[in-house]
């Protein structure tokens, strides 16, 4: 089959590589139809190559259909359609039944002690072969599907894998009581997911972002946007009587532009051989904080890291 595969930093290229097959009763196998690129997926290719080895496949956004199942498959036939999260759970165990599927117990990857395991993204969660690909093996596939029906087309359902699950978990998390203020900052896939989630909750959703056209999008939505200046924060105090908001969600993302040292410390990472490399990572921080150092419009301002 053909799938993406990386090969180096800021080296992706789509190879001929072997078809998956049922490895454990388990598992499901399903044929591609679609699949998103997660901005999770440009930590690969510019950051995290410590942790790949050249030929391994990425996407962890799939959808298909079924195509084969193992013996212990009880939940799942052959030709159903299905979205699969980018999570590898279990469903029962002591995390999983707690709602904390990102720490199951089962696919946790104890070596690093980074959480569950997770399709196409580095040996941090398993080494999982991923969803940009023809074909895709799903593990414990009982639990790692949500099937859907045959009345739309793909881009209908896709988001279903991670986008719009991430945004819902950050405004769940916001709490903003009923009737209340969401800030929402940052207006790209997820935070444009999450302003929408709080409008049709009938929060006031109020939105940050640099970029004009993602301001327009959300403004056709229902949301009050506005540019990232300097007194944007008093902006947003005016506005809710001088109180803040009852919350913040941060959809900026894990490495916003505009800090140059961070920039500097990730390029000097891609110059060390790889094992200096994951010892460095795995002990210090480098990402950017901009977003979440920005004063919020109130100091007890909750805020919900939704990226």
């Amino acid at each position: 089959m053909k799938a993406l595969t990386w090969q180096g930093k800021r080296s992706v290229s789509v190879e001929t590589v072997p078809d998956p097959f049922i490895v454990e009763p388990t598992d499901a196998i399903i044929r591609v139809t679609s699949t998103a690129i997660c901005g999770s997926d440009l930590h690969l290719y510019e950051l995290l190559g410590p942790f790949l080895d050249a030929g391994d496949i990425l996407g962890h956004e799939p959808m298909g259909v079924v195509v084969e199942v193992g013996s212990d498959v009880t939940a799942l036939a052959v030709g159903d359609r299905v979205v699969v999260p980018f999570n590898i759970a279990c469903g029962h165990c002591f995390m999983c039944r707690r709602g904390l599927q990102s720490q199951c117990e089962t696919t946790q990857v104890t070596e690093y002690g980074s959480g569950a395991a997770l399709f196409g993204y580095t040996k941090l969660y398993g080494q999982v072969p991923g969803g940009q690909a023809e074909y895709l093996r799903v593990p414990l596939a009982d639990y790692n599907h949500i099937r859907v029906g045959d009345d739309l087309p793909d881009d209908r359902y896709l988001f279903l894998s991670d986008i719009l699950p991430t945004a819902w978990q950050g405004v769940e998390y916001a709490d903003v009581p009923e009737g209340g203020t969401l800030v929402v900052m940052g207006l790209g896939p997820v935070g444009q997911f999450a302003a929408r989630i709080g409008v049709d909750r009938g929060l006031r959703v109020l939105a940050v972002d640099p970029e004009a056209v993602r301001r327009e999008m959300a403004e056709r939505h229902g949301v009050d946007a506005f540019d990232l200046t300097d007194d944007v924060v008093d902006e947003l105090r005016d506005l809710t009587d001088g109180r803040g908001a009852d919350a913040v969600v941060d959809a900026v993302g894990l490495e916003a532009h505009g800090n140059p040292a961070i920039e500097a410390a990730q390029s000097a990472l891609g110059v060390l051989p790889d094992p200096a490399a994951r010892a460095v990572m795995q002990t210090a921080g480098v990402e950017p904080v901009e977003d979440i150092e920005t004063e919020t419009p109130e100091a007890d301002t909750e805020v919900a890291n939704a990226a």
